[in-house]
């Protein structure tokens, strides 16, 4: 016997609350039809300073299977949420806001997909059912959709949607979840991360009730800045990797250019010139630095996680291994090659070419030199990180083997 409990986190919602609440209440014997025999309303008041609470309540007073839960001060949407989700009992917990955005009626098809195997439901107001949504708001859905399916490796419409069902025990793998608005995209990104099944259900989409408390410019930013730094926990390589090869990229253009304005017989730069050689200097040294760093800290995440270090910039390795698997050989050759200009450059010098003539040759080979050796430390760190990571597996092997 399978009950929903349903959270509905509210602040200053004295308008609409008792209407969204007797619309999930009538939802019961639909639910009934897809085999969950029990509702649960949690109603949970975030320190609304006007009537929420009283009419809310008065709700509660007519129905055993509805319960308002009060912070006596506002803590934020996330911190409602969550306040919900320690309270509720039911073995599938779902979610909405008071503003009748969202449409209860469709629960029982969350709930279906989620009887039926997902783990998590999303009711996707951009999965092509009609929508009031605001131009600016669904141009911001887009982004952050495609910002987690970009990083991520799994297609999602609609992140930070604000109707959703799963399973009770999806919360040990979701958590920490923040306390804002940003609860929702946050919860998506850790799903995919987490690997945790998760389906879109398409639902429609109303205008609120009363005027909204989502500031598009604040609260986008915290958006781009949580998911960011969620990312970075699982798989760090997926952004600090993709930044370090367009880095990359960027100074072997640049160098690109430098060379056949020197191989065409300019010896001389302009003051934009040797902005540009610059650049490029910092592009590669530094492009290479941050695809290191985001390769080593994979293997600090894999070591936390005790689970194998998660490979490719988007879900895949670019090649048959690994980048930085290569690292050793791709040091040594870009170590020899730097060596190997720099005495280049040395005996043309002791031979009568003057400096205007081997000043971007010494620099390309002080560059490679110190690409070389960056590439051949971080190789060394991961080296031994892996072995780190895999020791206890091997160590429980072995031990099992002599038994």
């Amino acid at each position: 016997m399978v009950t929903l409990s349903v959270v509905i986190p509210a602040y200053n919602e004295e308008n609409g609350i008792v209407d969204i609440m007797q619309r999930v209440l009538s939802i019961r014997s639909a639910l009934q039809e897809v085999n969950v025999a029990g509702l649960e309303l949690l109603v949970v008041n975030d320190g609304s300073k006007d009537r929420t609470a009283e009419m809310a309540q008065k709700v509660a007073d007519l129905d055993a299977d509805v319960r308002v839960i009060s912070h006596p001060v506002n803590r934020g949407y996330g911190a409602a949420l969550k306040t919900g989700f320690a309270q509720a009992r039911g073995e599938l917990i779902g979610f909405l806001d008071a503003d009748g955005t969202y449409p209860p009626e469709y629960f029982p098809r969350l709930c279906q997909q989620a009887l039926n195997g997902s783990d998590l439901v999303i009711g996707s107001r951009m999965a092509g059912a009609e929508s009031q949504m605001p131009l600016t708001r669904r141009i911001g859905n887009i982004f952050f959709a495609g910002m987690i399916s970009l990083l991520g490796g799994q297609k999602i419409t609609d992140s930070a949607s604000g109707m959703r069902v799963f399973k009770r025990q999806v919360l040990e793998r979701v958590y920490p979840l923040p306390d804002g608005l940003n609860l929702t995209p946050i919860m998506s990104t850790r799903a995919i991360h987490e690997k945790i099944r998760m389906t879109e259900v398409p639902i429609p989409y109303s205008e609120r009730v009363g005027r909204s408390k989502l500031s598009v410019v604040r609260d986008g930013s915290q958006y781009v800045q949580s998911i960011t730094w969620t990312v970075l926990t699982y798989n760090p390589v997926r952004i600090l990797g993709a930044l370090g090869l367009v880095s990359v990229g960027f100074a072997a253009l640049i160098l690109v250019g430098l060379i056949v304005v020197r191989l065409s017989g300019v010896t001389t730069l302009s003051p934009w010139g040797v902005a540009a050689l610059y650049t490029a200097v910092i592009s590669a040294v530094g492009g290479i630095s941050i695809f290191s760093l985001g390769a080593m800290f994979n293997y600090l995440v894999s070591l936390f996680y005790k689970e194998p270090i998660r490979q490719g910039l988007f879900g895949r390795p670019i090649f048959k291994e690994p980048l930085e698997k290569h690292f050793s050989w791709l040091g040594v050759l870009t170590l020899v090659a730097g060596f190997g200009l720099g005495l280049i450059s040395l005996g043309l010098g002791v031979n009568g070419w003057e400096i205007s003539r081997l000043w971007l040759y010494l620099l390309g080979a002080a560059m490679l030199t110190l690409i070389g050796m960056q590439l051949i430390f971080s190789w060394v760190v991961m080296r031994v990180l892996a072995e780190l990571s895999q020791r206890e597996a091997l160590t429980r092997r072995e031990l099992n083997s002599l038994s």
